[in-house]
């Protein structure tokens, strides 16, 4: 509180309603009044000269509200004043920054240069700018998909320029993956504090072929007659108003090639094999300040066959695995590349030779390769995880022409040097019924390891070692906690094993160190106590099958079924059932044999037969299993062919000719693939001078009269039908034919 006078205030925005100062009143005065940019908030309490805001300020409305301070006595005339009061908003970090697009596009060309940028995201924050409410910073969230440990792309975190990283300069290629989804992110408060608000974006990246690439391999004939320059190839940058350039591998006398500023490449004159039948050059692309553009690309050329074909790597990233008490001079492991040139020549012939280590501690050539094999040695120190726990190598694999890196990451593990213990040395027993199901847990086994946990070292197996020799049980392991869970992994049997006294072990799946050893204190036991259930009858199959012919003769014996008890008990055939049949077919015979009773007239009602045969025990009827026969009845060929008319057959009267009717013949038989009929006509004079038959296809024929000198009556018309089965069966028909006088709608009246 104070006397009247110009006063300015620094309020933050938000923050509600609250008392900025209270103006003491100097007689006369007795009141206060005030005027100006109140926003409808801001306000004095005329009597006490509290001023005060009821609500929140908000600096992205208005930063500053000028204000007048008036007192006043009995009479309202102004005693002092007016004074001028400020208020001063003071932004706080209420606006999370927004980008400009909800989704951005943006295509890069392969082997691009790092850090070029290729495509910008831009957001904005509505809060102050000169604060760092509203200083954004960006940063790549994620990367869909990310094939390599390190990211293929980067962003500037101030200015939001996306370009290729180091690596993604290397990798990218659109024969392997050609999209990518890059989520990108902006945090305001310069993003040095946790509390910054944060927005996020898709960014979709096409990568597209990179116009940049070497050319293959340019054959040239040697002595050529052509006219010089003659244009060989041809390479053009990814980027614009580029300038080419040649330069040299080797220090010739001369080279006898050129480019130009469009990135044609020549050769300039003949050249002759029997002094030199290789070149190796290189094509670089300049800006206008001479700096390169892209990375060179090597130019080979051959003057006839020669050693084409450069050192492959077998692997794009070879991974090789040290303990980190492996001894000085110890073979860690194999480099291996492969080159297509003519095996057992020079040509073939791969040297290796270690280029760089990353990192170079504690020393700089903690790795020697054998030139000639490849294999990689420790140079003399031992390895410690604690000082690194990764090297990178760049290995170069040469033959005589060409040059290849390898890269290959030496990476050092922690010895298995503390073996599993058991948490018990004897469980004790267990019970389990005969009957439990396959998987069911019986008992959870605990031991410890003192290794690196999470790897090869501390991981526990547990194996049943001694007192199950068939496989009866087996232990799964829960990798996180290292617990075992012993199961039942085939069915329990009282009468052949009652008891299981069981010795189990606990190794890693890594080798102890030369040393240590597994000793009891990696074992347990426990006995299993097998329990007997009384179990029903057993069949020797749960399904037996066979198949008939239906004209199968009576009482033929089509199957014998056997079954026994586990504990011995006698047991006898208490049902037999034939499911689904109107009569009764089948008899069971002592012993287990089944008859077949069906009629052997009988047409074939059912393909198939189901005979559910039960067994009980014969001091226990509730002591029961069920067997199925499945019987296949097969058809024979007993039935004639017929004719199969939906029509009576007619031709209209008086006959004038070339009409026919078409017939249709059907058999009761089961036609495996399709029916095939033979039509003939009876050999009777009358029929064959009256009529003929044709066939229309497998079960169809044409019928038609001959002539035109037929009677306005019905006629006997006799056909003969051939099934052409095994064995063929013939049946003779009289088809019944109107000759009648037709309606307009061609039927007879």
């Amino acid at each position: 509180s104070g006397p009247l006078k110009d006063m300015d205030f620094f309020v933050s925005e938000g923050g509600g309603p609250r008392i900025l100062h209270q103006f003491t009143a100097e007689l006369p005065a007795v009141s206060f009044r005030m005027s100006g940019e109140k926003a409808g908030i801001i306000d004095i309490e005329p009597k006490t000269g509290i001023l005060y805001i009821n609500g929140s300020l908000d600096w992205e409305t208005k930063q500053v509200h000028k204000l007048q301070v008036e007192s006043l006595d009995e009479s309202g005339n102004v005693v002092k004043g007016p004074y001028v009061v400020t208020i001063y908003v003071e932004d706080i970090n209420d606006h999370p920054p927004e980008f400009e697009q909800k989704r951005y596009f943006g295509v890069v060309r392969q082997n691009s240069r790092p850090g070029k940028p290729f495509m910008y995201v831009h957001a904005i924050d509505r809060d102050d700018p000169k604060t760092p409410h509203a200083q954004l910073s960006y940063s790549i969230l994620h990367h869909f998909p990310k094939p390599y440990e390190e990211m293929l792309f980067q962003i500037d975190n101030v200015t939001g320029a996306i370009s290729p990283s180091k690596t993604g300069s290397y990798y990218l290629d659109p024969q392997k993956q050609d999209t990518f989804t890059l989520v990108v992110s902006v945090k305001d408060m310069a993003g040095t504090t946790t509390n910054a608000f944060t927005s996020s974006v898709d960014v979709i990246i096409l990568v597209r072929e990179s116009l940049w690439k070497a050319p293959p391999i340019i054959h040239i004939k040697e002595n050529s007659t052509q006219a010089y320059p003659v244009n060989i190839s041809k390479v053009q940058s990814n980027e614009p108003d580029v300038i080419y350039d040649i330069f040299e591998k080797e220090k010739l006398p001369r080279l006898p090639f050129s480019i130009s500023k469009n990135g044609d490449i020549y050769v300039t004159e003949p050249l002759d094999r029997e002094e030199k039948d290789t070149y190796t050059f290189f094509v670089v692309s300049k800006d206008n300040t001479g700096e390169l553009v892209d990375k060179p690309l090597q130019i080979h050329v051959i003057v006839e066959d020669i050693n084409d074909n450069p050192p492959v790597c077998q692997q794009d990233l070879t991974i090789i695995e040290v303990q980190e008490n492996e001894r000085g001079g110890s073979n860690i492991g194999t480099v291996f590349a492969t080159d297509m040139d003519k095996e057992d020549t020079l040509n073939s012939r791969l040297q290796f030779k270690i280029q760089s280590q990353e990192p170079e501690v504690p020393a700089k050539n903690l790795f020697y390769i054998q030139q000639d094999t490849g294999n990689l040695h420790l140079s003399g120190l031992s390895l410690n995880k604690r000082v690194s726990a990764k090297y990178s190598l760049k290995v170069l694999v040469s033959d005589p022409a060409f040059q290849t890196i390898c890269d290959v990451e030496v990476h050092v593990i922690d010895i298995n040097d503390q073996i599993p213990i058991f948490e018990k040395s004897d469980y004790n027993n267990v019970t389990v019924a005969e009957n439990s199901p396959i998987g069911t847990v019986i008992l959870e086994i605990q031991a410890t390891d003192g290794d690196e946990p999470a790897t090869g070292s501390s991981l526990i197996v547990y194996q049943v070692k001694d007192g199950d020799p068939n496989n009866t049980f087996i232990i799964e392991t829960d990798s996180e906690t290292n617990r075992g869970f012993v199961k039942i992994n085939k069915a329990l049997d009282f009468e052949t094993m009652p008891v299981y006294n069981l010795v189990i072990n606990a190794t890693n799946p890594e080798p102890l160190v030369q040393g240590v050893e597994y000793n009891s204190s990696s074992l347990t036991m426990f006995k299993v106590f097998v329990t007997n259930v009384d179990e029903p009858p057993v069949f020797l199959k749960p399904v037996y099958k066979t198949e008939v012919y239906e004209d199968i003769p009576v009482n033929t014996l089509v199957m014998t079924v056997k079954a026994y008890d586990p504990e011995g008990d006698s047991v006898r055939v208490s049902k037999i059932v034939l499911k689904e049949v109107k009569g009764k077919y089948a008899q069971y015979l002592a012993s287990g044999k089944i008859l077949f009773l069906q009629k052997s007239y009988l047409l074939v009602e059912k393909e198939i037969y189901s005979i559910e045969v039960v067994v009980s025990e014969l001091n226990n009827v509730a002591q029961k299993s069920k067997a199925f026969l499945i019987l296949h009845l097969r058809d024979v060929n007993d039935n004639p062919p017929q004719i199969a008319m939906d029509f009576p057959a007619f031709f209209c009267y008086p006959v004038s000719g070339g009409e026919r009717t078409l017939i249709q013949a059907t058999d009761a038989d089961e036609q495996f693939f399709y029916s095939k009929f033979t039509f003939s006509l009876a050999d009777e004079m009358n029929t064959r001078n009256n009529w003929e038959i044709s066939k229309f296809n497998a079960t169809h024929a044409y019928l038609s009269p001959k002539h035109a000198n037929f009677e306005e009556k019905e006629y006997n018309v006799p056909i003969i039908l051939n099934d052409n089965g095994d064995p063929p069966l013939e049946n003779k028909v009289n088809l019944k034919v109107s000759i009648c006088k037709c309606s307009s709608e061609n039927s007879c009246y």
